[in-house]
């Protein structure tokens, strides 16, 4: 990845930038920032278990070619990029079990993109897997955005929180075949969904393992993969104007 890099566009305040380092409790973190535009509308990206790799930044280069402005926070740490199964569970797990200090790193992301420029007023949250559930907890947590779209991600709430202070709609791609995050949990969160009134979307897609959206994976599945991005660039253009 390159460094950190700032174009100005002449008479405008717009800022083109790369690996953005900031801090955290004097912590430093490195997220991606990619717009095309001054004022494109924004998607705020959650990284899988294994921080932000390529795979984000491929996602982020598909986004620009449609428009939207991407921020993918890193939850991490900067330099923190697990490769080991059990490295990655462990930094999953650190956050799962401390979910102000996962609020909090999103909170301060989303602070981050704000000051680059970013349209945070026109924005919607996603993410995949690991960053599926966390975009989960931003919406619980009240976040002002227009909608969190999780990808295969865990949708369990965890015991003492709810959605009732859940401003946008949701949006959830899932797989039938998942049995790393059952269709017990898709329906529980469905159920609970409507009970409290929010807007919601939720679709699976059958033979779609967890991940099924990770190119190279052996869990990547491309009819899913192509439906679920089609469906999500759709929601895009109705949510985001």
């Amino acid at each position: 990845m390159k460094k950190l890099i700032f174009t100005a566009l002449s008479l405008s305040s717009f800022v083109f930038a790369q690996n953005i380092t900031y801090k955290i409790d004097g912590k430093e973190y490195e997220g991606y920032y990619k717009s095309p535009s001054k004022d494109a509308p924004l998607v705020y990206m959650v990284h899988d278990w294994d921080g932000i790799t390529d795979y984000e930044i491929k996602r982020a280069d598909m986004l620009n070619e449609l428009g939207y402005a991407v921020f993918a926070v890193d939850l991490y740490g900067k330099g923190i990029r697990p490769t080991a199964l059990e490295d990655k569970k462990a930094m999953t797990k650190s956050l799962y079990e401390n979910r102000t200090e996962m609020r909090k790193r999103l909170d301060v992301g989303l602070e981050e993109a704000k000051k680059l420029g970013a349209n945070t007023q026109n924005a919607v949250g996603m993410g995949y897997c690991f960053g599926g559930s966390s975009i989960l907890e931003f919406a619980r947590s009240g976040k002002d955005l227009k909608a969190f779209i999780p990808f295969h991600g865990n949708l369990a709430t965890p015991t003492g929180q709810d959605y009732k202070n859940t401003k946008g709609k949701v949006v959830v791609f899932h797989g039938t075949a998942d049995v790393v995050v059952p269709m017990s949990e898709f329906s529980d969160l469905a159920v609970e969904l409507e009970k409290t009134e929010i807007e919601h979307e939720m679709i699976t897609y059958s033979k779609a393992p967890h991940a099924f959206s990770v190119f190279g994976s052996k869990s990547y599945r491309e009819d899913a993969d192509k439906k679920s991005w089609k469906r999500f660039t759709e929601v895009l253009e109705e949510t985001l104007k």
